[in-house]
């Protein structure tokens, strides 16, 4: 025993060095290799037994459970049976004598210890392993040590990892299914045995004042008065040892429910049971008692209880998350809804909402569960609720004992009352899955639309109103201005926006069931705000300055503060529901949407007038934005109703648009004030917004000659006046483009006028480009830096404006294009002799490329197959290999973006229909495979890649008869003769290139690439090909076998076992016979025997559910051997 305890005391002064703060890195890492050798020793196990038994230090438990766990899961085939047998008496017995003394979390580490040996080896050589969890549960002394085995066999046993083979894993699952009857019985005797032995303990308190109420609902709920009076029984109180072990067995039913399948085996006593624990979470009472007590153990008793609670609706959500429910079980499911929306009334039940909302934040207190905060109760219910509406609302409406109505308004209730912002998003998520449950059940049944809505209507209106009334300052002030307004999240909004954006969801979802309704609910709250902020003129003075608003009182300033907020936000409402006003009820809404239009108009209009944006405040720093954002958000409603205006001058353009007419001239008269680089940015590109939706949706003819758009065109083209900020800019140059390019509706092509506007296109354009047309003539001579940055600046304004004309129309009619090219015709010439004078500033190029790209998508029929020609030669003639790599290598991304391009303008031309590019297909892969893709093949950054992969794609795609040349004709007369192959040599170099890519580990790449390979042969038959399938069809199966059993691409498991099958299934003969046992034969790490077993296990299976599963098998498998040899003792002779 000596030198097991000298051991043991140097193993004891090891740890603690290691763990001390003083100690080096370098001394650590000498500790954990001595310690490493030390567990790598045969036997070190009987070192680590007695370390177990006899020491008190928590890290040499840890480590000598470490030791074993490795023994166990990697090297166990190589254990001697002796050993196995001691070990297995051994550890149970020492679990038993200690686990009243250990720690938790070294306690927990020796069950996982010796379950991972049941996982080896039950029931073969370790036959009582399950029994003897059994018994543990059963003895009263034991029963939380049993339930915390049993937890772990089901984590560790129903979902092994991969260490396990594929047979073993099922025997398994198996094995623990034949016991799930005989478990949940006991799990279920253990809570009803604790709750019936407490409940008769419980003093019965006096009837509550609101019992009356709740009762009755709570019976037509249940349908059963007696269920109601045993739901209605007052909550136990429990001992710490109880409370310790219901939670234990409710954890154990979470993770059984998670894989177990619904069955009868879930008994309903069993379900009332788990209801009666999940009532602990709603009684605010238990948790008064336990702070009213006072000492800190009661305090934690209540958050015990509390965590009961949060516990029993876990098994619930476990439960209530399975999509696939067994006929017989349905009548369970309606048993647990009905439970449930009794603990949901129970939550809600107080009249008084202020009660209500206090309740609902005492149970929204986290519970601190082994050192970490759980969920709260309030998170797990509306879990449970979300499950209820989105998987199994369809299944229980047509029951018609289950009252919706009720339970829509309990939810209501719930909603409105939640003590937290995420809370109340989570609750309008639930609503909005119940507004499209409801929208699409009436879409599939047409006919008794009426009914469905008239039993929903009185819930949606007061879910309505009560939105509405959220996102006012009038009614929810305190609320809101909690919200932050400035710090923007991942999706690029506030969190104000945010509460708005999905407020105004269900808003909008709602008015789609009930437009009439909705409109008149909303229109009255728009109108009172819009009276105040027109009223505000009355207090508009002159003073010296210029104009001021006479407000000044504290109170009047923080009224007028909190109206316009609500202006502004009901302005987006009334924006947001614009689409249901247009198409095929555009009639029957009219008058409703006129009414908005006008007041819109009017609003702008004022708002533009007396300059409200531009006015002294008392409280410069809150009203003055507050101006701001109305004026902009008048501007942006009247921008959502543009397709509506189109529809309206569709229908009156040829009798009486007066009406129409006014509406857009007054819109023009606002919006031109605005368009100046004195105006706030917001307020600007609002005004620019609505003036390009005139310009491009609604087209009216009359647009032209509004002297306000004139006004637009003097102020633009003028070269004096200040220029606008750029992208106020770009976008009053696409309006006024648009005004000109874009055809009329409803007139015929003679009446279009194309002369004219072709003249004045080509004037305004030419007066955007004065100062980049005169470019040309110095671009060859050496600028000073001064000057070069000038230079950059015209580039850059005027390739902006222009990009953005070209894109703007390029889905537009031939004509509009024609007159587009002819009017940039000579500054498309400039850019080309400007390409190579700045071909190493990659800044300057990187614009230009976007320009042409542009340009090739939108005109390149315009531009003419010469010039096209001449552009691209002269791109490839810059790309050369040096300038290449000094983009790719050495520019960083700006670089890198500019290769991109090229290769995306070069996508755009071997796209290209008919034979015009035909001549340039030899250069363009050549570009690619011989000065691209060796700069890049070897590099780990994915920049460039996934353009390139894309390009030679398209090469192939649009390009198939480049390399295969095969008459329709000819196939017939030879029946499936092979088809003729050329550039053969160019065709393997592009494979090869795909093939490498898949040894990379851009998971992207991989995914592109893949799916570029099974378009092509969905398209082209790639994988029949000849050339394919005798030199690379089972090149491309090994690379895709070996990336899954390397693991290294594990979230496209599904895809690749796809493409496999595809591969396999053009000769699955040559599969079968020559690849697997060659596959099979070139693996290392496994016997001969383990290969023999791995190809017997591939089933001949030609469908692709069950191929892929074999393939599946075959991977699992074959790690699992690995593993299992890696683990053998060296020299161990297997037979």
């Amino acid at each position: 025993m000596a030198s097991e305890e000298a051991s043991l005391r140097a193993l004891e002064s090891l740890m603690t060095e290691f763990f001390h703060n003083c100690t080096t890195n370098e001394r650590k890492r000498e500790i954990e290799e001595l310690l490493n050798n030390f567990a790598q020793q045969i036997g070190a196990w009987r070192f680590c037994l007695y370390f177990l038994s006899s020491t008190r230090n928590d890290y040499v438990m840890m480590y000598s459970l470490t030791v074993f766990e490795n023994l166990i899961n990697k090297m166990w085939l190589g254990v001697p049976s002796q050993d196995k047998m001691e070990i297995r008496s051994c550890l149970p017995k020492l679990l038993l004598a200690h686990h009243k003394t250990l720690p938790y979390f070294i306690r927990n580490k020796l069950c996982k210890v010796i379950v991972d040996i049941g996982r080896q080896d039950w029931p073969m050589f370790y036959h009582d392993f399950f029994t003897n969890i059994l018994q543990l549960i059963q003895s009263p002394v034991t029963t939380p040590l049993g339930l915390i085995m049993l937890k772990t066999t089901s984590e560790e046993l129903a979902c092994p990892r991969e260490d396990l083979s594929v047979a073993r894993k099922e025997e398994l699952r198996k094995l623990l299914l034949d016991q799930v009857q005989t478990v949940l019985g006991l799990l279920t005797g253990i809570l009803e045995s604790i709750w019936d032995k407490h409940s008769a303990t419980a003093a019965t308190p006096p009837p509550s004042p609101t019992s009356g109420e709740s009762g009755d609902l709570l019976s037509s709920l249940l349908q059963s008065p007696s269920a109601a009076k045993l739901l209605n029984q007052p909550i136990p109180i429990l001992d710490t040892d109880s409370e310790y072990i219901c939670s234990l067995a409710l954890e154990c039913l979470a993770h059984l429910f998670s894989w177990i399948p619904l069955s009868t085996s879930i008994t309903p006593s069993l379900l009332t049971t788990i209801f009666h624990f999940a009532r602990f979470g709603c009684d605010t009472r238990a948790r008064k008692m336990s702070a009213v007590n006072g000492s800190s153990h009661n305090s934690v008793l209540g958050q015990e209880r509390g965590r009961l609670g949060v516990l029993a609706m876990a098994c619930i959500n476990e439960l209530m998350s399975k999509n696939c429910v067994p006929m017989e079980f349905e009548e369970y499911l309606l048993r647990m809804f009905q439970q449930t929306f009794y603990l949901l009334q129970k939550i809600t039940k107080e009249n008084n909402a202020h009660t209500v909302k206090s309740r609902l934040e005492e149970l929204d207190e986290r519970v601190l569960s082994q050192g970490s905060w759980a969920e709260s109760y309030i998170e797990k219910f509306t879990d449970f609720l979300r499950l209820f509406v989105s998987v199994h609302l369809r299944r229980i409406e047509s029951y018609s004992q289950f009252p919706v109505v009720e339970f829509l308004a309990l939810l209501f209730k719930y909603t409105f009352h939640q003590p937290t912002h995420e809370g109340y998003f989570s609750c309008l998520d639930i609503w909005t899955l119940f507004l499209d449950y409801l929208t699409s059940k009436i879409k599939s049944r047409l006919a008794d639309k009426e009914a469905v809505l008239n039993r929903y209507e009185d819930a949606l209106v007061l879910l309505l109103t009560e939105v509405l009334n959220r996102i006012q300052f009038r009614y929810n002030q305190a609320q809101l201005e909690e919200l932050d307004d400035e710090t923007l999240d991942d999706d690029q909004q506030t969190e104000w926006q945010r509460y708005l954006r999905q407020s105004l969801e269900v808003v909008a979802k709602v008015m789609e069931l009930l437009p009439t309704h909705a409109f008149s609910t909303l229109f009255p709250v728009l109108q009172d705000n819009l009276e105040v902020y027109l009223g505000l003129q009355q207090f508009v003075v002159t003073s010296g300055t210029g104009h001021r608003l006479n407000i000044t009182a504290e109170n009047d300033c923080r009224r007028l503060h909190c109206s316009l907020r609500d202006l502004s936000s009901l302005l987006q409402a009334v924006g947001r529901l614009a689409e249901y006003f247009t198409g095929d009820v555009f009639a029957a809404r009219f008058n409703d949407a006129l009414t908005v239009v006008e007041r819109l108009v009017k609003v702008t209009l004022y708002g533009s007038q007396i300059k409200l944006y531009n006015i002294e405040t008392a409280v410069p720093s809150v009203l003055k934005p507050d101006l701001i954002d109305v004026h902009a958000q008048s501007l942006a409603a009247l921008q959502a109703y543009a397709h509506w205006l189109a529809q309206f001058y569709s229908e009156v353009h040829r009798q009486n648009p007066e009406q129409f007419i006014s509406l857009v001239s007054t819109a023009l008269e606002a919006i031109t004030p605005l368009i100046s680089s004195k105006v706030q940015e917001k307020l600007l590109l609002s005004a620019c917004h609505l003036l390009v939706s005139l310009a491009t949706t609604v087209r009216p003819v009359f647009l032209i000659s509004i002297p306000a758009v004139q006004k637009v065109f003097n102020r633009i083209t003028d070269t004096s006046a200040q220029r606008l900020p750029d992208k106020a800019q770009v976008l009053v140059c696409r309006a006024l483009s648009n005004v000109l390019l874009l055809p009329w509706p409803n007139l015929p092509e003679s009446e279009q006028q194309w002369a004219v506007r072709s003249t004045n296109h080509a004037s305004l354009v030419s007066a955007l480009t004065r100062d980049y047309r005169q470019l040309k003539a110095t671009a060859s001579l050496p600028q000073r830096k001064v000057q070069l940055e000038d230079t950059k600046v015209i580039i850059h304004q005027t390739l902006s404006v222009l990009e953005d004309i070209v894109e703007s129309v390029s889905g537009e009619s031939t004509k509009s294009r024609q007159i587009c090219y002819q009017s940039l015709q000579e500054s498309v010439q400039v850019s080309l002799a400007l390409f190579p004078a700045f071909i190493h500033q990659s800044d300057v190029t990187d614009e230009m490329l976007s320009f042409f790209l542009t340009l090739f998508q939108g005109l390149r029929v315009q531009m003419g197959v010469p010039f096209t020609e001449q552009i691209i030669q002269t791109f490839l003639n810059m790309f050369t290999r040096e300038q290449l790599a000094e983009s790719i290598l050495h520019e960083g991304s700006t670089g890198c973006r500019v290769v991109e391009k090229f290769l995306k303008i070069l996508q755009v031309v071997v796209q290209e229909p008919g034979q015009v590019f035909k001549p340039f297909l030899p250069s363009v892969i050549s570009l690619c495979m011989e000065q691209v893709y060796p700069i890049i093949a070897e590099r780990s950054s994915p920049d460039v890649k996934a353009e390139l992969f894309e390009l030679l794609f398209r090469v192939l795609h649009h390009n198939w008869r480049y390399f295969f040349k095969s008459s329709v004709l000819a196939s017939v007369q030879r029946g499936v003769a092979e088809e003729q192959m050329e550039n053969e040599a160019q065709f393997s170099a592009i494979m090869q290139a795909f093939g490498q890519s898949f040894l990379q580990p851009d998971i992207h790449l991989f995914k592109q690439n893949l799916f570029y390979l099974e378009t092509l042969n969905t398209k082209q038959k790639l994988y029949h090909k000849k050339i394919f399938r005798t030199t690379m069809l089972f090149q491309f199966v090994n690379v895709l076998l070996q990336v899954l059993v390397h693991k290294s691409h594990d979230l496209l498991q599904e895809e690749i076992g796809i493409a496999t099958y595809n591969m396999a299934s053009v000769d699955f003969d040559g599969f079968y016979s020559a690849f697997l046992p060659e596959f099979l034969a070139s693996c290392d790490g496994v016997d001969s025997n383990q290969k023999n077993v791995l190809g017997r296990n591939f089933k001949m299976d030609r469908d692709l559910p069950s191929f892929t599963q074999n393939v599946h098998r075959l991977v699992n498998d074959l790690r699992y051997y690995r593993l299992c040899n890696d683990s053998l003792p060296p020299g161990t002779v297997k037979l």
